[in-house]
Formats: C-alpha cells, structure tokens, sequence
C-alpha cells in the first residue's frame, strides 16, 4: 500500500471518529485510531488534525474537536480557534472594529482574519496589539464585531 493511501485512509478515519464521537484530545484520538488499526505519533495525529482544517470547539460546555463544515457561525474554524487564545477584546467604532490582543499578537490575528475572506471587511492594520479592521459600513462593522465575539467565546451556531 502507498503512503498516501494510508493517510487518505487515516483521514478518512479520523474525520469519522471526529463526526461520530465527541474527541476532547489528541491522545484520545491516537488510541482511537490504534484500536481502527493505525499506529501513529501524536506528531502524526497534529499534523493529520491541522491538515483537516479540525479545530477544537465549546459544545454544550465540553471542549472537543470538529471539522470545518461542523462548525456554523462562524466565518472559519481556524479564526475561532485564534481568536479564543489570543483576543482579548472586540469594540466596533463607526465603521472599523477594533481588536486588542497581548503584546507582539496582533500581526498573528491579522492574518488569519485577512485568510477568513469576510466580505464584510475592506482590509486590516495591525500593530504590536491592536487591529483595525476597516469594515465597508457601521453596519457591517456591527456584524463583524458580532461575529468575531461569538467566535471568541466559542458560542457556535
């Protein structure tokens, strides 16, 4: 068997544990995956994860893993996993949002923001902890910020 046939296989396999039960850690999914018959690494099992756009999400107060299109009201997956761990605050000022992060964080927000491809947003500047996001109108700058926060906090709809 190729390679490539084994991780499309592992894949295929992790995505079913993922839809069919609630996974709250690699090491969980690991031995999940040694009982299907696949031996891997933790290693394997972040980089499979990563390549699966799986992100770790809040459901009905337990932290387990889901794939993008589990995840609904949110803009990606990734942009709430992001904002969870380094957002500190979201405001809506006129047509921009402004997004605080710990110092040296922003330019790493910025990015995965400006990768969501909200079409809501004109563009982004970051600084060392701020981010300006440039919305085409108030509104859309509400519907950002509404956004955003609930993927802050995990609140998937």
């Amino acid at each position: 068997m190729r390679m490539t046939d084994l991780k499309e296989r592992r894949h295929r396999a992790i995505a079913d544990l993922i839809r069919s039960t609630a996974l709250a850690s690699q090491e969980e999914l690991a031995e999940r995956l040694a009982a299907l018959g696949f031996a891997v690494t933790q290693a394997t099992v972040s980089r499979d994860l990563e390549q699966l756009g799986a992100v770790k999400v809040r459901r009905d107060g337990h932290l387990g893993y889901a794939l993008p299109d589990q995840v609904r009201g949110t803009p990606n997956p990734r942009l709430a996993a992001v904002f969870r761990d380094w957002v500190r605050s979201i405001e809506p000022a006129a047509n921009l949002v402004v997004i605080k992060t710990p110092p040296g964080s922003a330019h790493l927000v910025g990015v995965v923001l400006d990768q969501s491809e909200m079409p809501e947003i004109a563009g982004t500047i970051c600084g060392d902890d701020t981010i300006f996001v440039a919305c085409r109108g108030s509104r859309e700058a509400e519907i950002v910020s509404s956004r955003l926060q609930a993927a802050m906090s995990g609140k998937l709809q």
